[in-house]
C-alpha cells in the first residue's frame, strides 16, 4: 500500500490509492496485481509504473476523440502539498479531475478470448450478440463487438446485454458510450498492430465531471487489456501474452478454487509477469521505463 501521509485518502481499490486533493483526485497505482477480483499477496515491482505510464501514453493518443480525467502526471506539477512525497509518487501518480463514475464498463473485444471464448462456446453468442459458427478460441472477430458489464462493488462484474445497459446508463448515452469504446479500441488496435502485438480486448471506464462525458481510470493496459505478440498467434488455442493472462493460468494450474486467500507468486512467476507488462509498456509507448 501506498501511505501518503498528511493527506485525505479516499479509498483503496484493488490496485490504485485514491487520495482528495483539493476539488481534485490523486490516483495513485501501486504494484498489486489482482486476478478473478481477489488481490494476490505478491507485488509485481514496476507495475504500477507501467500502469500510470501507458494510461498517460494512451490519453495523448485518443484526446480528440473523448475528454478524459487526466491533469497531469508531472510531480513537479503537483500541488505544494505533495512536494513531500515525490519520491513516492514519482511515475505512478496522476492528479485528475473528479468524476462521478458511471456504474458499467464498456468492454470491447476484437478476438474471441476469455469469459467471449466461454460465453461463445455456450451460446454462439457474446452479450447477445450472434456471432458465426465454428469459431475457435483466439479467432480474430468479424468486427470488434461492444459487450458491457455492471462494475460490482464486491465480487464479480457482471456481463449484460445492450438492452440491460441502455436501461442503466439511458439509450442516448448508452449510444454514445458504444461509439466511443468502439473508436478507442480501433484506434489503440492500430497503433498496437504497427508494433507488432494484437489487441484481443480491451475494458474502459467512463464518468461525467460537470455533465461532461469523460474517459477516468486506467486506459489500455496489460491490468484493462490482452495484449497478443503478433509473431505468434495461432488461433486455437490460449495466446501468449504481455498482461495478467500469464498470472492466471498459474493460478489455475494451482488448483486454486479463485476465493480468498490467494496463493503467494513465486520469484520466478513475478519476474515473468514484470517482464511481460516493461514489454507491454516499451513496446507499445516506444519509450524506456525509467529505473526508480
Amino acid at each position: 500500500m501506498v501511505t501518503l501521509e498528511g493527506l485525505e485518502r479516499l479509498g483503496s481499490g484493488k490496485v490504485r490509492e485514491l487520495y482528495a486533493i483539493g476539488a481534485d483526485l490523486l490516483l495513485v497505482a501501486t504494484d498489486r496485481i489482482s486476478a478473478y477480483d481477489v488481490v494476490l499477496p505478491t507485488p509485481i515491482p514496476d507495475k504500477g509504473r507501467v500502469l500510470t505510464g501507458l494510461t498517460d501514453f494512451w490519453l495523448d493518443e485518443v484526446d480528440d476523440l473523448v475528454a478524459h480525467h487526466r491533469i497531469t502526471t508531472d510531480v513537479a506539477a503537483f500541488p505544494p502539498e505533495l512536494a513531500p512525497h515525490a519520491e513516492a509518487l514519482a511515475g505512478r501518480a496522476m492528479l485528475c479531475r473528479r468524476a462521478q463514475p458511471l456504474p458499467v464498463e464498456c468492454v470491447v473485444r476484437g478476438y474471441l478470448a476469455g469469459g467471449g471464448w466461454r460465453e461463445y462456446r455456450e451460446t454462439g453468442a457474446i452479450g447477445g450478440i450472434a456471432l458465426p459458427g465454428g469459431l475457435v478460441e483466439a479467432d480474430e472477430l468479424p468486427a470488434p463487438v461492444f459487450t458491457p458489464a455492471t462494475k460490482a462493488s464486491e465480487g464479480h462484474d457482471e456481463n449484460i446485454d445492450l438492452a440491460r445497459f441502455a436501461d442503466l446508463v439511458g439509450p442516448d448515452l448508452a449510444e454514445r458510450l458504444e461509439a466511443l469504446s468502439l473508436a478507442i479500441y480501433e484506434r489503440a488496435a492500430a497503433h498496437c498492430a504497427r508494433h507488432g502485438v494484437l489487441l484481443a480486448d480491451t475494458k474502459l471506464e467512463f464518468g461525467l465531471v460537470d455533465g461532461e462525458l469523460t474517459l477516468i481510470d486506467e486506459v489500455v493496459t496489460p491490468d484493462s487489456s490482452r495484449f497478443w505478440p503478433a509473431d505468434r498467434y495461432v488461433p486455437g488455442a490460449p495466446q501468449p501474452s504481455y498482461d495478467k493472462q500469464y498470472v492466471r493460468e498459474w493460478l489455475d494450474a494451482q488448483g486454486w478454487d479463485r476465493t480468498p486467500p490467494a496463493p503467494s507468486l513465486p520469484p520466478d512467476v513475478v519476474a515473468a509477469t514484470r517482464e511481460r507488462y516493461v514489454t507491454a509498456y516499451e513496446r507499445l509507448s516506444g519509450r524506456r521505463l525509467a529505473e526508480e
